[in-house]
């Protein structure tokens, strides 16, 4: 058993006998009446984003996790295969249980989220920076703006992020996918 206090992003735990993830959490203290944690939870059976308010103290019971690494092989419409690294045991993973999807290409290596003691999988992630080639995006004028500005650009996933000017198409960039934004051209 855990409290509020022991909130962090990505803990597992069950809430009414579902597994559910942190995605973000605030402690809150108002001036008045008692503290209470504001988070957002992710439902690992269905994926359904919720709001949920912890009052301070209250004690929730915590899953153990295990990450293993896996490779992204192909997607047939809304399933993804992947594959074990280190015993080539195949999985096939539903679309919204991804984080960052649009992010994801072939032979990307991504972790897989699992119940220690059941050894189902839950969720994965993936990796926190990927570089991806640019396949579109619209010539940038120079000398249009007196400040950083950007255009958007769709990369070779069919993701579309914003990007600064001097990008062009065939170009590889560094993308955080957390924050879904440009880091860095790589050459």
């Amino acid at each position: 058993m855990a409290t509020t206090a022991d909130f962090r992003n990505g803990l597992c735990f069950n809430l009414n006998g579902e597994p559910w993830k942190i995605v973000s959490f605030l402690h809150v203290k108002p001036g008045k009446g008692p503290a209470f944690v504001r988070t957002k939870i992710r439902n690992l059976n269905t994926g359904r984003l919720l709001e949920n308010t912890f009052t301070s103290g209250v004690k929730i019971d915590v899953i153990r996790v295990e990450n293993r690494k896996y490779q992204f092989l192909y997607s047939e419409g809304n399933d993804y295969h992947l594959m074990n690294n280190e015993d080539y045991e195949q999985l096939m993973m539903q679309k919204d249980f991804i984080e960052n999807v649009e992010f994801l290409k072939e032979g990307e290596n991504i972790e897989v989220l699992f119940h220690a003691d059941k050894g189902i999988p839950l969720s994965a992630q993936v990796p926190s920076h990927v570089v991806l080639e640019i396949t579109f995006t619209e010539p940038g004028v120079k000398g249009n703006t007196a400040t950083n500005a950007t255009k958007p650009a769709t990369t070779e996933t069919g993701a579309k992020i914003n990007v600064p000017l001097f990008i062009n198409e065939g170009d590889k960039i560094k993308i955080d996918t957390a924050k879904k934004s440009y880091i860095e051209r790589i050459k």
